[in-house]
């Protein structure tokens, strides 16, 4: 049996990518995140 090919890193972030989008609820969270580092640094 062949060993599968190892991923390059452009297509993990891809693959990566697009599993998040498809998951809201991660996606929720990362916004909040980013919405509060711009709160942070507006002060």
């Amino acid at each position: 049996m062949r060993k599968p090919r190892k991923r390059s890193f452009a297509e993990l972030v891809s693959e990566n990518k697009s599993q998040l989008l498809k998951d809201r609820a991660a996606m929720e969270k990362i916004e909040q995140r980013i919405e509060a580092k711009r709160l942070g640094k507006a002060e």
